[in-house]
């Protein structure tokens, strides 16, 4: 049974996803045993309380850099013996240590399709204003490992959902999160706690 520590700076939504995927059987071969925030009022620990979920905050304005921060992120995974990390909702950037101790061993929901509305500066509504700014017609989410290269790391799953006519950012992020992260995420969690997910050069190969 593999360690699945996950990673939360605010409401906790893709981790309530995970822990509901986990109640209904749905992630084979692993548990949740940690969520680590970087805030110490994040919602999410309150979700992983409400689930008898051991928890742990590193508040990043602790730390003097980002060194130091994530060497203290590399400790407490190291303590608590992940063997799968999953960034959901952590807004907290890490330096490449810590992606190095765990290669191919950090995941990562992007509420976009990689390689579009990417990188650096896209996260949360600022996709979604990216993609209706652009005109795109159909939008989604992917799950990737983490490497060096933010959101750059190999693709394990993508799906998608239209972009409608009078969409909002906020109306488009719901139709995204409610009908694709919530989804691949834990089936992604899943699939790598049953080793069928491995990485040949540079790309992830899914065994489903």
């Amino acid at each position: 049974m593999k360690n699945i520590v996950v990673l939360v700076s605010g409401g906790g939504t893709n981790l309530q996803a995970l822990i509901d995927a986990q109640k209904r059987g749905d992630i084979k071969g692993g548990r949740i045993t940690c969520v680590i925030s970087s805030k110490a009022d994040a919602y999410a620990l309150e979700r992983a309380k409400q689930n008898d979920i051991p928890t742990r905050v590193l508040v990043r304005k602790d730390y003097a850099d980002v060194h130091e921060y994530s060497k203290a992120m590399l400790d407490a995974l190291n303590e608590e013996k992940a063997d799968l990390v999953v960034y959901a909702g952590f807004m907290t950037i890490l330096d490449e240590t810590v992606c190095r101790a765990y290669p191919n061993k950090m995941i990562n929901v992007h509420p976009a399709l990689i390689p579009s509305f990417c990188g650096k500066g896209f996260y949360g509504l600022h996709v979604h204003e990216a993609v209706l700014e652009k005109g795109v017609k159909v939008t989604g989410a992917t799950v990737h490992f983490v490497t060096e290269v933010c959101d750059g790391g190999p693709i394990i799953l993508q799906d998608t959902v239209p972009v409608k006519n009078g969409d909002t950012p906020e109306i488009l992020q719901r139709r995204v999160m409610e009908n694709v992260e919530w989804k691949i995420l834990p089936k992604a969690v899943s699939l790598f706690c049953q080793d069928k997910i491995h990485v040949e050069n540079g790309i992830a190969v899914v065994d489903e």
